[in-house]
Protein backbone atom coordinates (compact mmCIF):
# COMPACT_ATOMS: atom_id res chain seq x y z
CA UNK A 1 0.00 0.00 0.00
CA UNK A 2 1.53 3.33 -1.03
CA UNK A 3 1.45 6.49 1.05
CA UNK A 4 -1.64 7.77 -0.72
CA UNK A 5 -3.59 4.58 -0.01
CA UNK A 6 -2.51 4.79 3.62
CA UNK A 7 -4.08 8.23 3.85
CA UNK A 8 -7.25 6.96 2.22
CA UNK A 9 -7.41 4.20 4.80
CA UNK A 10 -7.13 6.85 7.51
CA UNK A 11 -10.48 8.20 6.34
CA UNK A 12 -10.76 11.23 8.58
CA UNK A 13 -7.47 12.61 7.31
CA UNK A 14 -8.65 12.63 3.70
CA UNK A 15 -10.05 16.15 3.38
CA UNK A 16 -7.37 17.83 5.47
CA UNK A 17 -4.32 16.10 4.00
CA UNK A 18 -5.10 15.10 0.42
CA UNK A 19 -7.00 18.17 -0.69
CA UNK A 20 -5.22 20.81 1.38
CA UNK A 21 -3.62 22.28 -1.74
CA UNK A 22 -6.90 22.64 -3.64
CA UNK A 23 -9.14 25.64 -4.09
CA UNK A 24 -12.01 26.00 -1.68
CA UNK A 25 -15.19 24.09 -2.45
CA UNK A 26 -17.02 27.38 -2.76
CA UNK A 27 -14.61 28.56 -5.48
CA UNK A 28 -14.95 25.32 -7.43
CA UNK A 29 -18.75 25.37 -7.20
CA UNK A 30 -18.85 28.99 -8.37
CA UNK A 31 -16.70 28.24 -11.43
CA UNK A 32 -18.58 25.05 -12.31
CA UNK A 33 -21.88 26.88 -12.20
CA UNK A 34 -20.59 29.65 -14.46
CA UNK A 35 -19.12 27.17 -16.91
CA UNK A 36 -22.27 25.06 -17.19
CA UNK A 37 -24.45 28.17 -17.46
CA UNK A 38 -22.41 29.50 -20.36
CA UNK A 39 -22.00 26.23 -22.23
CA UNK A 40 -25.70 25.37 -21.91
CA UNK A 41 -27.01 28.85 -22.64
CA UNK A 42 -29.22 29.54 -25.65
CA UNK A 43 -26.43 31.68 -27.10
CA UNK A 44 -24.53 28.51 -28.04
CA UNK A 45 -27.66 26.96 -29.63
CA UNK A 46 -26.96 23.47 -28.39
CA UNK A 47 -23.28 23.25 -29.47
CA UNK A 48 -23.92 20.94 -32.42
CA UNK A 49 -20.62 19.90 -34.03
CA UNK A 50 -19.70 22.08 -36.98
CA UNK A 51 -21.89 25.04 -36.00
CA UNK A 52 -21.05 28.54 -34.72
CA UNK A 53 -22.35 27.52 -31.29
CA UNK A 54 -19.84 24.70 -31.11
CA UNK A 55 -17.06 27.11 -32.05
CA UNK A 56 -18.07 29.43 -29.20
CA UNK A 57 -17.73 26.47 -26.82
CA UNK A 58 -14.35 25.55 -28.35
CA UNK A 59 -13.00 29.08 -27.92
CA UNK A 60 -14.30 29.25 -24.35
CA UNK A 61 -12.66 25.95 -23.35
CA UNK A 62 -9.39 26.88 -25.08
CA UNK A 63 -9.31 30.12 -23.08
CA UNK A 64 -9.86 28.14 -19.87
CA UNK A 65 -6.99 25.83 -20.81
CA UNK A 66 -4.81 28.89 -21.25
CA UNK A 67 -5.84 30.29 -17.86
CA UNK A 68 -4.85 27.03 -16.16
CA UNK A 69 -1.51 27.03 -17.95
CA UNK A 70 -1.93 23.91 -20.07
CA UNK A 71 0.51 23.48 -22.96
CA UNK A 72 -1.22 23.59 -26.37
CA UNK A 73 -1.33 20.11 -27.95
CA UNK A 74 -3.65 20.62 -30.90
CA UNK A 75 -2.70 21.54 -34.46
CA UNK A 76 0.24 23.87 -35.16
CA UNK A 77 1.05 24.63 -31.51
CA UNK A 78 -2.54 25.65 -30.71
CA UNK A 79 -5.19 24.11 -28.45
CA UNK A 80 -7.39 23.33 -31.45
CA UNK A 81 -7.45 20.14 -33.53
CA UNK A 82 -9.75 20.37 -36.55
CA UNK A 83 -11.49 17.45 -38.25
CA UNK A 84 -14.02 17.19 -41.04
CA UNK A 85 -17.26 15.25 -41.35
CA UNK A 86 -20.38 15.07 -43.48
CA UNK A 87 -23.28 17.03 -42.01
CA UNK A 88 -26.75 15.52 -42.05
CA UNK A 89 -28.02 16.05 -45.61
CA UNK A 90 -31.13 18.10 -46.29
CA UNK A 91 -33.38 18.41 -49.32
CA UNK A 92 -32.93 21.53 -51.37
CA UNK A 93 -35.93 23.61 -52.40
CA UNK A 94 -35.50 22.91 -56.12
CA UNK A 95 -36.59 19.26 -56.03
CA UNK A 96 -39.22 18.48 -58.64
CA UNK A 97 -40.77 15.57 -60.51
CA UNK A 98 -42.98 15.60 -63.59
CA UNK A 99 -44.47 12.39 -64.99
CA UNK A 100 -46.24 13.02 -68.28
CA UNK A 101 -48.21 16.18 -67.72
CA UNK A 102 -48.48 15.64 -63.98
CA UNK A 103 -46.34 17.82 -61.71
CA UNK A 104 -45.88 16.05 -58.39
CA UNK A 105 -45.21 17.48 -54.95
CA UNK A 106 -42.11 16.47 -52.99
CA UNK A 107 -42.95 14.94 -49.63
CA UNK A 108 -46.58 14.36 -50.57
CA UNK A 109 -46.57 12.56 -53.92
CA UNK A 110 -42.99 11.33 -53.88
CA UNK A 111 -39.90 11.21 -51.69
CA UNK A 112 -36.19 11.30 -52.45
CA UNK A 113 -34.44 8.16 -51.20
CA UNK A 114 -31.34 8.43 -48.98
CA UNK A 115 -28.97 6.93 -51.56
CA UNK A 116 -30.11 9.20 -54.40
CA UNK A 117 -27.58 11.31 -56.24
CA UNK A 118 -28.20 14.90 -57.26
CA UNK A 119 -29.03 15.75 -60.82
CA UNK A 120 -31.56 16.77 -63.45
CA UNK A 121 -32.57 13.95 -65.78
CA UNK A 122 -35.01 13.91 -68.67
CA UNK A 123 -36.14 10.78 -70.44
CA UNK A 124 -38.89 8.22 -70.75
CA UNK A 125 -40.19 5.61 -68.32
CA UNK A 126 -39.17 1.99 -68.74
CA UNK A 127 -41.04 -0.48 -66.50
CA UNK A 128 -38.66 -3.28 -65.50
CA UNK A 129 -40.81 -5.16 -62.98
CA UNK A 130 -38.55 -5.81 -59.91
CA UNK A 131 -35.33 -4.67 -61.58
CA UNK A 132 -33.57 -7.96 -60.75
CA UNK A 133 -30.93 -9.49 -62.98
CA UNK A 134 -29.93 -12.87 -61.52
CA UNK A 135 -29.12 -15.56 -64.11
CA UNK A 136 -28.23 -17.97 -61.30
CA UNK A 137 -31.86 -17.72 -60.15
CA UNK A 138 -33.20 -17.83 -63.69
CA UNK A 139 -34.42 -14.24 -63.44
CA UNK A 140 -33.70 -11.28 -65.71
CA UNK A 141 -36.19 -8.41 -65.60
CA UNK A 142 -34.10 -6.56 -68.20
CA UNK A 143 -34.31 -9.34 -70.80
CA UNK A 144 -35.21 -7.81 -74.16
CA UNK A 145 -35.17 -4.27 -72.71
CA UNK A 146 -32.67 -1.46 -73.19
CA UNK A 147 -32.47 0.80 -70.11
CA UNK A 148 -29.78 3.10 -71.55
CA UNK A 149 -30.83 6.71 -71.17
CA UNK A 150 -34.15 5.70 -69.57
CA UNK A 151 -35.72 6.32 -66.17
CA UNK A 152 -36.55 2.82 -64.98
CA UNK A 153 -39.60 2.11 -62.82
CA UNK A 154 -39.06 -0.69 -60.29
CA UNK A 155 -41.40 -2.36 -57.80
CA UNK A 156 -40.03 -2.50 -54.25
CA UNK A 157 -41.25 -6.08 -53.89
CA UNK A 158 -39.66 -9.25 -55.35
CA UNK A 159 -40.92 -12.21 -57.40
CA UNK A 160 -41.64 -14.22 -54.24
CA UNK A 161 -42.36 -11.30 -51.91
CA UNK A 162 -40.41 -9.63 -49.11
CA UNK A 163 -39.67 -12.07 -46.30
CA UNK A 164 -36.58 -13.67 -44.73
CA UNK A 165 -36.94 -16.88 -46.75
CA UNK A 166 -37.22 -15.25 -50.17
CA UNK A 167 -34.76 -16.74 -52.64
CA UNK A 168 -34.28 -13.17 -53.89
CA UNK A 169 -33.19 -11.92 -50.46
CA UNK A 170 -29.93 -10.57 -51.88
CA UNK A 171 -31.97 -8.22 -54.09
CA UNK A 172 -34.36 -6.86 -51.48
CA UNK A 173 -32.06 -3.92 -50.89
CA UNK A 174 -33.27 -1.11 -53.13
CA UNK A 175 -29.84 0.42 -53.48
CA UNK A 176 -28.54 -2.81 -55.05
CA UNK A 177 -31.29 -2.62 -57.66
CA UNK A 178 -30.67 1.08 -58.31
CA UNK A 179 -26.98 0.40 -58.82
CA UNK A 180 -27.81 -2.40 -61.27
CA UNK A 181 -30.02 0.02 -63.22
CA UNK A 182 -27.15 2.53 -63.34
CA UNK A 183 -24.73 -0.18 -64.45
CA UNK A 184 -27.06 -0.98 -67.36
CA UNK A 185 -27.22 2.67 -68.42
CA UNK A 186 -30.33 4.03 -66.71
CA UNK A 187 -30.15 7.73 -65.82
CA UNK A 188 -32.66 7.61 -62.96
CA UNK A 189 -34.91 5.27 -60.95
CA UNK A 190 -38.49 5.60 -59.74
CA UNK A 191 -39.52 2.96 -57.20
CA UNK A 192 -43.16 2.19 -56.44
CA UNK A 193 -45.00 -0.23 -54.15
CA UNK A 194 -47.55 -2.62 -55.65
CA UNK A 195 -47.33 -5.18 -52.84
CA UNK A 196 -49.48 -4.61 -49.71
CA UNK A 197 -47.14 -6.90 -47.76
CA UNK A 198 -44.01 -4.93 -48.69
CA UNK A 199 -42.87 -2.01 -46.59
CA UNK A 200 -42.47 1.29 -48.40
CA UNK A 201 -38.99 2.84 -48.09
CA UNK A 202 -38.38 5.67 -45.67
CA UNK A 203 -37.21 9.04 -46.92
CA UNK A 204 -34.95 9.89 -43.97
CA UNK A 205 -31.67 11.22 -45.32
CA UNK A 206 -28.49 10.26 -43.50
CA UNK A 207 -24.85 11.28 -43.71
CA UNK A 208 -23.98 7.60 -43.24
CA UNK A 209 -25.52 6.72 -46.61
CA UNK A 210 -23.57 7.53 -49.79
CA UNK A 211 -25.25 8.23 -53.13
CA UNK A 212 -25.47 5.54 -55.79
CA UNK A 213 -24.63 7.80 -58.73
CA UNK A 214 -28.06 8.54 -60.23
CA UNK A 215 -31.24 10.26 -58.94
CA UNK A 216 -33.62 7.87 -57.17
CA UNK A 217 -37.11 8.62 -55.88
CA UNK A 218 -40.08 6.69 -54.50
CA UNK A 219 -43.54 7.37 -55.93
CA UNK A 220 -45.96 7.33 -53.03
CA UNK A 221 -49.53 6.06 -53.12
CA UNK A 222 -51.24 3.98 -55.78
CA UNK A 223 -50.89 6.12 -58.91
CA UNK A 224 -48.05 4.04 -60.38
CA UNK A 225 -50.31 2.29 -62.91
CA UNK A 226 -51.45 5.67 -64.21
CA UNK A 227 -48.13 7.50 -64.16
CA UNK A 228 -45.41 4.90 -64.59
CA UNK A 229 -46.39 3.83 -68.09
CA UNK A 230 -43.55 2.80 -70.38
CA UNK A 231 -42.52 5.74 -72.60
CA UNK A 232 -44.28 8.33 -70.41
CA UNK A 233 -41.99 11.42 -70.34
CA UNK A 234 -40.15 12.14 -67.08
CA UNK A 235 -38.30 15.17 -65.73
CA UNK A 236 -36.56 14.62 -62.37
CA UNK A 237 -34.62 17.25 -60.48
CA UNK A 238 -33.07 16.02 -57.24
CA UNK A 239 -31.16 18.37 -54.96
CA UNK A 240 -29.72 17.02 -51.72
CA UNK A 241 -27.43 19.38 -49.87
CA UNK A 242 -24.54 17.30 -48.54
CA UNK A 243 -22.38 19.74 -46.66
CA UNK A 244 -18.93 18.96 -45.28
CA UNK A 245 -18.40 20.60 -41.92
CA UNK A 246 -15.42 21.21 -39.69
CA UNK A 247 -15.49 20.55 -35.97
CA UNK A 248 -12.81 20.97 -33.33
CA UNK A 249 -11.26 19.11 -30.42
CA UNK A 250 -9.54 21.19 -27.73
CA UNK A 251 -6.28 19.67 -26.46
CA UNK A 252 -3.93 20.84 -23.71
CA UNK A 253 -1.42 19.22 -21.37
CA UNK A 254 -0.08 19.61 -17.87
CA UNK A 255 3.54 18.79 -18.66
CA UNK A 256 5.55 17.63 -15.65
CA UNK A 257 8.29 16.22 -17.86
CA UNK A 258 7.15 12.61 -17.47
CA UNK A 259 7.05 9.86 -20.09
CA UNK A 260 3.59 8.49 -19.30
CA UNK A 261 0.45 10.51 -19.95
CA UNK A 262 -3.01 10.28 -18.40
CA UNK A 263 -5.85 11.45 -20.65
CA UNK A 264 -8.83 13.18 -19.06
CA UNK A 265 -11.59 13.86 -21.57
CA UNK A 266 -15.17 15.03 -21.98
CA UNK A 267 -17.21 15.86 -25.04
CA UNK A 268 -18.17 19.47 -25.63
CA UNK A 269 -20.87 19.06 -28.31
CA UNK A 270 -24.59 18.41 -28.04
CA UNK A 271 -27.59 18.20 -30.39
CA UNK A 272 -28.07 21.80 -31.45
CA UNK A 273 -31.71 22.31 -32.43
CA UNK A 274 -32.39 18.60 -32.34
CA UNK A 275 -30.08 16.64 -34.67
CA UNK A 276 -30.90 13.01 -35.44
CA UNK A 277 -30.30 11.84 -31.86
CA UNK A 278 -33.07 13.94 -30.32
CA UNK A 279 -35.83 12.25 -28.32
CA UNK A 280 -37.94 15.41 -28.41
CA UNK A 281 -41.29 15.29 -30.19
CA UNK A 282 -42.70 18.69 -30.95
CA UNK A 283 -41.60 22.03 -32.31
CA UNK A 284 -37.90 22.60 -32.91
CA UNK A 285 -36.11 23.79 -29.81
CA UNK A 286 -32.57 24.28 -28.60
CA UNK A 287 -31.13 21.24 -26.85
CA UNK A 288 -28.83 22.92 -24.33
CA UNK A 289 -27.24 19.74 -22.96
CA UNK A 290 -26.44 20.96 -19.45
CA UNK A 291 -25.84 17.45 -18.15
CA UNK A 292 -24.89 16.11 -21.59
CA UNK A 293 -22.18 17.25 -21.48
CA UNK A 294 -21.54 20.72 -20.06
CA UNK A 295 -21.30 18.92 -16.71
CA UNK A 296 -18.43 16.74 -17.93
CA UNK A 297 -16.54 19.73 -19.33
CA UNK A 298 -16.92 21.60 -16.03
CA UNK A 299 -15.53 18.66 -14.01
CA UNK A 300 -12.68 18.27 -16.51
CA UNK A 301 -11.77 21.96 -16.12
CA UNK A 302 -11.91 21.64 -12.32
CA UNK A 303 -9.55 18.66 -12.51
CA UNK A 304 -7.16 20.55 -14.77
CA UNK A 305 -6.85 23.44 -12.34
CA UNK A 306 -6.61 21.20 -9.28
CA UNK A 307 -4.05 18.77 -10.73
CA UNK A 308 -1.87 21.70 -11.75
CA UNK A 309 -1.46 22.45 -8.03
CA UNK A 310 -1.28 18.92 -6.57
CA UNK A 311 2.43 18.14 -6.22
CA UNK A 312 1.88 14.56 -5.02
CA UNK A 313 0.36 13.31 -8.30
CA UNK A 314 3.15 14.18 -10.73
CA UNK A 315 4.29 10.73 -11.81
CA UNK A 316 2.42 11.34 -15.08
CA UNK A 317 1.69 14.18 -17.45
CA UNK A 318 -2.01 14.96 -17.88
CA UNK A 319 -3.57 15.51 -21.29
CA UNK A 320 -6.99 17.20 -21.28
CA UNK A 321 -9.17 16.80 -24.37
CA UNK A 322 -12.58 18.31 -25.01
CA UNK A 323 -13.97 16.23 -27.86
CA UNK A 324 -16.45 17.41 -30.44
CA UNK A 325 -18.68 15.19 -32.57
CA UNK A 326 -19.37 12.65 -29.81
CA UNK A 327 -23.09 12.89 -30.50
CA UNK A 328 -22.46 12.16 -34.19
CA UNK A 329 -20.73 8.86 -33.41
CA UNK A 330 -17.56 9.56 -31.36
CA UNK A 331 -16.15 11.55 -34.27
CA UNK A 332 -13.74 13.71 -32.25
CA UNK A 333 -12.20 10.98 -30.10
CA UNK A 334 -12.06 8.67 -33.11
CA UNK A 335 -10.18 11.37 -35.01
CA UNK A 336 -7.75 12.12 -32.18
CA UNK A 337 -6.86 8.46 -31.65
CA UNK A 338 -6.34 8.02 -35.41
CA UNK A 339 -4.41 11.31 -35.67
CA UNK A 340 -2.91 11.69 -32.18
CA UNK A 341 -1.03 14.85 -31.34
CA UNK A 342 1.46 12.78 -29.32
CA UNK A 343 2.31 9.06 -29.48
CA UNK A 344 -0.47 6.70 -28.35
CA UNK A 345 2.24 4.48 -26.85
CA UNK A 346 2.86 7.13 -24.18
CA UNK A 347 -0.72 6.99 -22.88
CA UNK A 348 -1.06 5.41 -19.45
CA UNK A 349 -4.85 5.45 -19.02
CA UNK A 350 -7.91 7.49 -19.91
CA UNK A 351 -10.71 8.92 -17.76
CA UNK A 352 -13.87 9.97 -19.62
CA UNK A 353 -16.49 12.29 -18.12
CA UNK A 354 -19.88 12.12 -19.82
CA UNK A 355 -23.07 13.18 -18.01
CA UNK A 356 -21.89 13.65 -14.43
CA UNK A 357 -24.34 16.36 -13.38
CA UNK A 358 -27.21 14.37 -11.89
CA UNK A 359 -25.87 12.40 -8.89
CA UNK A 360 -28.75 10.36 -7.47
CA UNK A 361 -30.00 10.30 -3.89
CA UNK A 362 -28.17 7.01 -3.31
CA UNK A 363 -24.84 8.73 -3.98
CA UNK A 364 -24.08 6.23 -6.74
CA UNK A 365 -21.68 7.03 -9.56
CA UNK A 366 -21.46 4.74 -12.55
CA UNK A 367 -17.92 3.75 -13.55
CA UNK A 368 -17.85 1.87 -16.85
CA UNK A 369 -14.85 0.06 -18.31
CA UNK A 370 -13.19 -1.26 -15.15
CA UNK A 371 -12.38 -4.49 -16.99
CA UNK A 372 -9.83 -2.66 -19.17
CA UNK A 373 -7.13 -2.97 -16.51
CA UNK A 374 -6.68 -4.89 -13.25
CA UNK A 375 -5.62 -1.55 -11.71
CA UNK A 376 -9.21 -0.32 -11.87
CA UNK A 377 -9.86 -2.46 -8.78
CA UNK A 378 -8.75 0.75 -7.09
CA UNK A 379 -12.20 2.17 -7.90
CA UNK A 380 -13.69 -0.09 -5.22
CA UNK A 381 -11.09 1.08 -2.67
CA UNK A 382 -11.60 4.79 -3.26
CA UNK A 383 -13.78 6.33 -0.56
CA UNK A 384 -14.67 9.99 -0.81
CA UNK A 385 -17.81 11.81 0.32
CA UNK A 386 -19.77 8.54 0.73
CA UNK A 387 -19.86 8.01 -3.03
CA UNK A 388 -20.61 4.46 -4.12
CA UNK A 389 -19.30 3.19 -7.44
CA UNK A 390 -21.46 0.94 -9.59
CA UNK A 391 -19.12 -0.62 -12.14
CA UNK A 392 -19.34 -2.35 -15.48
CA UNK A 393 -16.42 -4.08 -17.15
CA UNK A 394 -16.75 -3.51 -20.89
CA UNK A 395 -14.38 -1.12 -22.65
CA UNK A 396 -17.02 -0.51 -25.31
CA UNK A 397 -19.79 1.97 -24.68
CA UNK A 398 -21.55 4.93 -26.27
CA UNK A 399 -18.96 7.50 -25.25
CA UNK A 400 -15.40 8.63 -25.97
CA UNK A 401 -13.55 6.15 -23.75
CA UNK A 402 -14.36 3.55 -26.41
CA UNK A 403 -12.00 5.17 -28.92
CA UNK A 404 -9.10 4.82 -26.45
CA UNK A 405 -9.97 1.27 -25.44
CA UNK A 406 -9.82 0.31 -29.12
CA UNK A 407 -6.24 1.60 -29.17
CA UNK A 408 -5.24 -0.58 -26.23
CA UNK A 409 -5.48 2.12 -23.55
CA UNK A 410 -7.12 1.31 -20.17
CA UNK A 411 -10.17 3.57 -20.14
CA UNK A 412 -13.07 4.23 -17.79
CA UNK A 413 -16.19 6.38 -18.03
CA UNK A 414 -17.79 8.29 -15.15
CA UNK A 415 -21.57 8.67 -15.48
CA UNK A 416 -24.37 9.65 -13.10
CA UNK A 417 -27.06 7.95 -15.17
CA UNK A 418 -29.72 8.79 -17.71
CA UNK A 419 -32.92 10.70 -16.94
CA UNK A 420 -36.15 11.96 -18.46
CA UNK A 421 -34.41 15.04 -19.92
CA UNK A 422 -31.82 13.03 -21.86
CA UNK A 423 -31.49 14.34 -25.45
CA UNK A 424 -34.38 16.73 -24.94
CA UNK A 425 -34.61 20.54 -24.72
CA UNK A 426 -35.33 20.17 -21.00
CA UNK A 427 -31.74 19.19 -20.14
CA UNK A 428 -31.15 22.62 -18.64
CA UNK A 429 -28.75 24.18 -16.15
CA UNK A 430 -31.13 24.60 -13.23
CA UNK A 431 -31.39 20.80 -12.90
CA UNK A 432 -27.65 20.30 -12.37
CA UNK A 433 -26.40 19.03 -9.00
CA UNK A 434 -23.20 21.04 -8.52
CA UNK A 435 -22.45 19.57 -5.11
CA UNK A 436 -22.58 16.14 -6.71
CA UNK A 437 -20.17 17.29 -9.42
CA UNK A 438 -17.77 18.56 -6.78
CA UNK A 439 -17.89 15.23 -4.97
CA UNK A 440 -17.16 13.40 -8.22
CA UNK A 441 -14.22 15.73 -8.85
CA UNK A 442 -12.77 14.92 -5.43
CA UNK A 443 -13.38 11.21 -6.00
CA UNK A 444 -11.44 11.26 -9.29
CA UNK A 445 -8.60 13.23 -7.71
CA UNK A 446 -8.38 10.61 -4.99
CA UNK A 447 -8.39 7.80 -7.57
CA UNK A 448 -5.65 9.49 -9.61
CA UNK A 449 -3.58 9.93 -6.47
CA UNK A 450 -3.93 6.28 -5.53
CA UNK A 451 -2.66 5.26 -8.99
CA UNK A 452 0.17 7.81 -8.98
CA UNK A 453 3.03 5.43 -8.20
CA UNK A 454 1.60 2.34 -9.94
CA UNK A 455 3.56 3.00 -13.13
CA UNK A 456 1.92 2.20 -16.44
CA UNK A 457 -1.35 0.33 -16.02
CA UNK A 458 -1.71 -3.08 -17.64
CA UNK A 459 -4.32 -3.23 -20.41
CA UNK A 460 -6.84 -6.05 -20.63
CA UNK A 461 -9.44 -6.74 -23.28
CA UNK A 462 -13.02 -7.07 -22.13
CA UNK A 463 -15.45 -9.75 -23.22
CA UNK A 464 -18.97 -8.52 -22.57
CA UNK A 465 -19.40 -6.46 -25.73
CA UNK A 466 -22.49 -6.34 -27.88
CA UNK A 467 -22.15 -3.43 -30.27
CA UNK A 468 -25.43 -4.24 -31.99
CA UNK A 469 -27.38 -4.26 -28.73
CA UNK A 470 -30.79 -3.44 -30.12
CA UNK A 471 -34.04 -5.43 -30.44
CA UNK A 472 -33.71 -5.45 -34.23
CA UNK A 473 -30.77 -7.84 -34.03
CA UNK A 474 -30.96 -11.40 -32.77
CA UNK A 475 -27.24 -11.89 -33.41
CA UNK A 476 -24.03 -9.90 -33.16
CA UNK A 477 -20.89 -9.99 -35.27
CA UNK A 478 -18.90 -8.73 -32.28
CA UNK A 479 -17.29 -5.75 -33.95
CA UNK A 480 -17.09 -2.00 -33.48
CA UNK A 481 -17.78 -0.12 -36.72
CA UNK A 482 -15.65 2.85 -37.77
CA UNK A 483 -18.34 5.53 -38.02
CA UNK A 484 -15.98 7.99 -39.71
CA UNK A 485 -15.25 5.58 -42.59
CA UNK A 486 -16.75 7.06 -45.75
CA UNK A 487 -15.90 4.39 -48.32
CA UNK A 488 -18.01 1.53 -49.59
CA UNK A 489 -18.78 -1.11 -46.96
CA UNK A 490 -18.42 -1.18 -43.16
CA UNK A 491 -14.89 -0.82 -41.79
CA UNK A 492 -14.12 -2.73 -38.57
CA UNK A 493 -12.56 -0.57 -35.86
CA UNK A 494 -12.56 -3.13 -33.06
CA UNK A 495 -13.15 -6.86 -32.56
CA UNK A 496 -14.21 -8.70 -29.42
CA UNK A 497 -12.45 -11.97 -28.69
CA UNK A 498 -14.67 -15.02 -28.59
CA UNK A 499 -17.34 -13.43 -30.80
CA UNK A 500 -18.23 -14.50 -34.38
CA UNK A 501 -15.92 -12.04 -36.17
CA UNK A 502 -12.90 -13.04 -34.10
CA UNK A 503 -13.66 -16.75 -34.47
CA UNK A 504 -13.88 -16.30 -38.24
CA UNK A 505 -10.47 -14.59 -38.38
CA UNK A 506 -11.68 -11.08 -39.23
CA UNK A 507 -9.29 -8.27 -38.29
CA UNK A 508 -9.37 -4.61 -37.35
CA UNK A 509 -9.24 -2.64 -40.59
CA UNK A 510 -11.19 -5.21 -42.62
CA UNK A 511 -14.00 -3.68 -44.66
CA UNK A 512 -17.12 -5.84 -44.76
CA UNK A 513 -18.61 -5.66 -48.27
CA UNK A 514 -21.01 -8.61 -48.18
CA UNK A 515 -22.87 -10.27 -45.31
CA UNK A 516 -24.57 -13.45 -46.40
CA UNK A 517 -26.51 -12.56 -49.54
CA UNK A 518 -26.60 -8.85 -48.69
CA UNK A 519 -24.20 -6.41 -50.33
CA UNK A 520 -22.86 -4.12 -47.61
CA UNK A 521 -22.58 -0.67 -49.14
CA UNK A 522 -22.69 1.33 -45.91
CA UNK A 523 -23.70 1.15 -42.25
CA UNK A 524 -27.41 0.96 -43.09
CA UNK A 525 -26.89 -2.00 -45.41
CA UNK A 526 -24.71 -3.69 -42.77
CA UNK A 527 -27.45 -3.41 -40.16
CA UNK A 528 -30.03 -4.67 -42.64
CA UNK A 529 -27.80 -7.64 -43.44
CA UNK A 530 -27.26 -8.45 -39.78
CA UNK A 531 -31.01 -8.45 -39.11
CA UNK A 532 -31.49 -11.42 -41.48
CA UNK A 533 -29.77 -13.94 -39.20
CA UNK A 534 -30.77 -16.09 -36.25
CA UNK A 535 -28.51 -17.49 -33.55
CA UNK A 536 -26.67 -20.52 -34.85
CA UNK A 537 -26.81 -19.46 -38.51
CA UNK A 538 -23.63 -19.75 -40.58
CA UNK A 539 -23.11 -17.30 -43.44
CA UNK A 540 -20.32 -16.22 -45.77
CA UNK A 541 -18.82 -12.81 -45.08
CA UNK A 542 -16.76 -11.04 -47.72
CA UNK A 543 -14.21 -8.40 -46.66
CA UNK A 544 -11.57 -6.22 -48.22
CA UNK A 545 -8.19 -6.54 -46.49
CA UNK A 546 -5.27 -4.49 -47.76
CA UNK A 547 -7.15 -4.00 -51.02
CA UNK A 548 -7.73 -7.73 -51.58
CA UNK A 549 -11.09 -9.48 -51.37
CA UNK A 550 -11.37 -12.34 -48.87
CA UNK A 551 -14.32 -14.55 -47.96
CA UNK A 552 -14.85 -16.58 -44.80
CA UNK A 553 -17.76 -18.20 -43.00
CA UNK A 554 -19.13 -16.70 -39.80
CA UNK A 555 -21.26 -18.61 -37.31
CA UNK A 556 -23.52 -16.41 -35.20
Amino acid sequence: MNAYRSLIAAGALLPQVLFSQLRSDADVLYEMRNQVRYLSSDRLEGREAGTPGERLAVDYIAAKFGNVGLMPYGDSATYIQAFHFQAEPVLGEANSLQLGREKLVSGTDYSVLPFSANGVVRGKVLRVSYGIQAPELDRDDYAGLDPKGRIVAISVSSPDGIHPHSKFLAFHDLRIRAEKAKELGATGVVFYNDDPAAESPTNGLSSKVKDCGIPVIFLQGDRYEELLVTNNPVVMDVVIQREERTAYNVVGMLDFGKQDIVVIGAHLDHLGWGDEGSLHRGEKAIHNGADDNASGIAVMLALAEDLANMEHIRANNYLFIAFSGEEKGLYGSNHWTKHPTLPIARLNYMINLDMVGRLDSNNTIGVNGVGTSPAWAEVDHTQVENLKAKTTTSGIGPSDHTSFYLQGVPAIHFFTGSHADYHKPSDDEEKIDYNGMLRITRYIESLIGSLNDDGKLAFTKTEDVNTENTPRFKVTLGVVPDYLYDGRGMRIDGITEGRPAAEAGLKVGDVVVKLGAIEVTDMMAYMKGLSQFEKGDTAPVKVLRDGKELETNVTF
